[in-house]
């Protein structure tokens, strides 16, 4: 068992709570509210139904969630450090889900 003075493992990934990562990327306001999406199984990771808010999630996971109206699909880019402007969290992933078809004109 490693403990605080061990040497880093360079084939560890490193990993953050799921419930951070999510509000720290600006999904949901509060870690509070991504861990009850979390806790009631509307959360899959990598295509597991994942209940626990402190799941670590690593880059190159896949998250599949809802927000609001939308079923939201995307791949973790970066960990992220902080809980920064929506421009930062914006580079934390991307975004999977097919954009929904606007309304097309009718051809004249």
């Amino acid at each position: 068992m490693a403990g605080p003075g061990a040497k880093p493992n360079a084939n560890v990934q490193p990993k953050l709570r799921l419930d951070k990562w999510l509000w720290a990327a600006r999904f949901f306001k509060s870690r509070d509210l991504a861990a009850e999406v979390i806790l009631s199984g509307h959360l899959r990771l990598n295509g597991q139904h994942c209940r626990k808010p402190g799941h670590g999630v690593s880059m190159g996971d896949v998250l599949t969630f809802p927000q609001g109206r939308r079923i939201r699909v995307i791949r973790v880019q970066e960990l992220g450090e902080r809980r920064g402007p929506a421009s930062e969290a914006q580079e934390l992933y991307h975004d999977l889900a097919p954009e929904a078809d606007a309304p097309s004109s009718p051809l004249e």
